[in-house]
């Protein structure tokens, strides 16, 4: 995988860091993290490993968005409401970076179902809250 002129200027900022640079911004782009919740915690984790440039992001949650989410909620918005926060956080993340894949799964994420959402992802983010 080779950054075009588009990636350049988008991860700019990421690939003058000494400790990513280019190399490392392509394995971003090449990586995969399962995102367990779209509330609190993982509104910003979908936030900024979109804008990061983390190529492969899948979102497990199992709820809608309410009213008195969005305070705290940050990549959920007033027109969301009622909606499932996976189709939310993946409008979101897509709005950020349309580049990336994002997969949701609107589940609870179980012991019967585990072993299969978190197959082949390199790190799993527990956003969830209880």
């Amino acid at each position: 995988m080779e950054l075009n002129n588009d990636s350049l200027e988008r991860y700019s900022r990421n690939i003058i860091l000494p400790e990513v640079g280019g190399e490392g911004q392509i394995k971003l782009l090449s990586s995969k993290v399962l995102i367990v919740g779209a509330g609190g915690l993982g509104s910003p984790l979908v936030m900024y490993l979109a804008a990061s440039g983390v190529g492969n992001i899948t979102i497990v949650d199992n709820d809608k968005v309410e009213l008195s989410n969005l305070q705290r909620q940050v990549i959920h918005s007033t027109a969301d409401i009622g909606k499932l926060k996976t189709l939310s956080a993946k409008k979101f993340a897509n709005n950020i970076n349309p580049n990336i894949n994002v997969k949701c799964y609107s589940d609870r994420l179980e012991k019967s179902n585990i072993e299969a959402l978190i197959i082949d992802h390199d790190v799993i983010a527990d956003g969830s809250d209880n």
